[in-house]
Parts: structure tokens; sequence; C-alpha cells
């Protein structure tokens, strides 16, 4: 099973927010933007500034997806 951050695009699209305004608000770096960018695995502890920054849940900005069969 992989996820999809497509949610929190969505999120930040819908409180007129760009990755810039979200990097800032939660204290994460480029890297760490371009992985959810690609819907790459980031660590929890990332996933929790994210969600507190944007006064949300995990539920609200991830998505999990099951592989292909």
């Amino acid at each position: 099973m992989g996820v999809t951050y497509k949610k929190l695009f969505k999120l930040l699209i819908d409180r007129n927010m760009k990755k810039k305004d979200l990097r800032d608000l939660a204290g994460i770096g480029n890297s760490t933007m371009t992985k959810l960018s690609n819907d790459e695995n980031v660590t929890i502890e990332v996933m929790a500034k994210i969600c507190r920054a944007l006064d949300c849940t995990i539920d609200d900005v991830v998505e999990i997806v099951p592989d292909d069969l």
C-alpha cells in the first residue's frame, strides 16, 4: 500500500496557501515538500507538524491507496 498527499494539496488550494506558506508555517524543508509532492513517505513527525500548522488531522491530508493488483 502507498500513500498520496492529494488531500493536502487540495486543502492548500482551498485555503489559498502556497507550498512555501506551508513550509514556513510547519517548519519543514524543501526536500520534505518534494517528497510530499511525489507521494513519497515522510515521517509521522513531519505529518504532525503539518497537521498542527493547518489545524487538521492526518486523515485530512493523507490517503492510503492500495497497490495495483
